[in-house]
């Protein structure tokens, strides 16, 4: 949650996240901080690094917004409802899964009391069904890998 709320306030963001207001204040953003715009060499690292901040919180931003969220969700339903979890990993409140389908997400807000629960449960399947895959912003980090 911590990365969420930084981003936002990069972007000026309260509340839900508006894909084309997104976009216009990443372009001011960008312009403003281009690496190009400085002769300094001091400023042109500092804005090197913010703009790279820039462009993640972007990214992550419209991966966490409703309008993503809601043109992904019926592929979300397919992968939590019909494949396994294959793997996990836990840090600082973020739970992230891969499934069996080669889809990862991340959900942002879960604790290591939850974590225990998931990992120690007879079906962790239907524990983060019923517990963690509905209740929780989450995203999709990882796209399963396409087969030639």
């Amino acid at each position: 949650m911590k990365r969420v709320k930084e981003y936002k306030k990069l972007f000026n963001v309260e509340g839900s996240i508006n894909l084309k207001e997104l976009k216009s204040t990443y372009r001011g953003l960008v312009k403003e901080w281009h690496p190009d715009k400085f002769t300094d060499e001091t400023k042109k690292a500092e804005a090197e690094i913010v703009s790279t901040k820039i462009i993640d919180g972007y990214h992550f931003l419209v991966s966490i917004a409703p309008e993503t969220k809601e043109a992904n969700l019926e592929s979300y339903k397919k992968t939590i409802t019909e494949f396994q979890v294959a793997d996990w990993h836990h840090k600082s409140m973020t739970l992230e899964v891969t499934f069996s389908d080669g889809n990862t997400y991340e959900y942002f807000g879960v604790n290591k009391i939850l974590f225990g629960k998931f990992i120690n449960a007879k079906s962790i399947n239907n524990f983060g069904k019923r517990n963690i895959f509905n209740s929780f912003l989450y995203r999709k980090s990882k796209k399963a890998a396409v087969m030639a």
